[in-house]
């Protein structure tokens, strides 16, 4: 068996999740592995999770990292999508079972077998790392191609919080012109899926319990309306109006307020992940067939039509760049909602080797 690449990555041990450098070793570049050197990577409100086990399933040491960019720098001898050079990109999964119906749909996301980037196991036992590490090593078949005209620094975050927000805008039918949907909550998530919403040709309501996110959302971002989920006047005047909702917001909140402000026949679409149970009001939905759904990130066909359909209408993230020993504080500052809108890691240049 060949032996495997040296490389170095920011780890967390245990639940406090504080990340400190770690040699480890990446797996041979197999004959459809491509490796890459890692410039960029995006911190998503999920590495924190994952880095304190917040979820109850880390499996320490922990290297988290799920929005990667890099330049290939070795591909396997049957590998057809890139060649080394080449820009590219890995997000949440790096290996699904390939067999059921979810994969066979390029539904990679669904299947009931994921190889999630960090913290899986794959199917010889080894626990996958993520891209706080100065390379990487995936299949060609989860390998995202970069396009020419986006920048690798501010669209890494594209990989996660943008095919979050682009998939359901496109399953749910919310991607014609001219109809109305409302993003709650703006950040990481939220202002992204506004830039697609705009991008779609939708109008667009923020609706947020921080009054001060206006002026940003309606002449930074270019939302039509922003609407204070506090103040029952202004949910009244625009209630019935939305034909689609998607829901960032991962704390606890009532969902009444958001169904009452769907036409009949609307969706509201939940993408943030909420610890404890939503309570779910019934008879908004029966009377007048209003749906609550959920979804999670895409397949991989989706998001290199994501990236691409990014790259087109040059819709990137806002984004924080910050060095590799900055990251404990940047999760720090992630715990307090206190970043614009997301970090990205500027791995390539700061990893050190020592």
């Amino acid at each position: 068996m060949a032996e495997g690449v040296k490389a170095i990555g920011w780890a967390a041990r245990d639940t406090s999740g504080i990340l400190s450098p770690l040699k480890f070793t990446r797996r041979a570049t197999g004959e459809r592995d491509v490796q890459f050197k890692v410039l960029y990577c995006g911190i998503c409100h999920s590495d924190l999770h994952s880095i304190r086990n917040e979820w109850g399933n880390a499996q320490y040491p922990l290297i988290p990292g799920h929005e990667i960019v890099g330049v290939v720098t070795e591909v396997g001898s049957k590998v057809n999508k890139v060649k080394v050079g080449d820009k590219v990109g890995v997000g949440c999964l790096v290996d699904s079972c390939r067999k059921c119906d979810q994969c066979a749909n390029n539904l990679e996301n669904y299947c009931g077998q994921p190889v999630f980037t960090y913290g899986s196991n794959l199917p010889d036992g080894t626990v996958t790392h993520g891209g706080y590490s100065d390379l990487m090593v995936a299949d060609e078949d989860f390998i995202i191609r970069w396009p020419e005209n986006l920048p690798l620094d501010k669209g890494a975050p594209l990989l996660c919080a943008g095919i979050t927000t682009y998939s359901p805008l496109r399953y749910y039918g919310l991607d014609k012109p001219g109809l109305h949907v409302g993003v709650v909550g703006l950040g990481g998530l939220g202002h992204v899926a506004v830039k697609f919403a705009k991008a779609f040709g939708l109008k667009v309501t923020v609706i947020s319990t921080s009054v001060g996110k206006k002026k940003e959302a309606i002449e930074t971002l270019g939302a039509d309306a922003f609407l204070v989920s506090r103040e029952p006047e202004q949910l009244q005047a625009a209630a019935g109006t939305m034909d689609g909702i998607i829901d960032t917001v991962s704390a606890s909140h009532p969902i009444l307020p958001l169904l009452s402000l769907l036409k009949p026949h609307g969706k509201l679409i939940l993408v943030g992940a909420p610890e404890k149970p939503l309570e779910l009001p019934v008879f908004p939905l029966i009377s007048t067939r209003r749906a609550v759904a959920g979804s999670m990130i895409g397949g991989l066909k989706e998001t290199q039509e994501m990236i691409d359909f990014a790259a087109k209408h040059q819709i990137l993230p806002d984004v924080e760049i910050v060095p590799m020993d900055y990251v404990n504080t940047a999760m720090e500052r992630l715990v307090k909602a206190d970043v614009k809108y997301r970090f990205v890691i500027d791995v390539g240049k700061t990893i050190k080797a020592d």
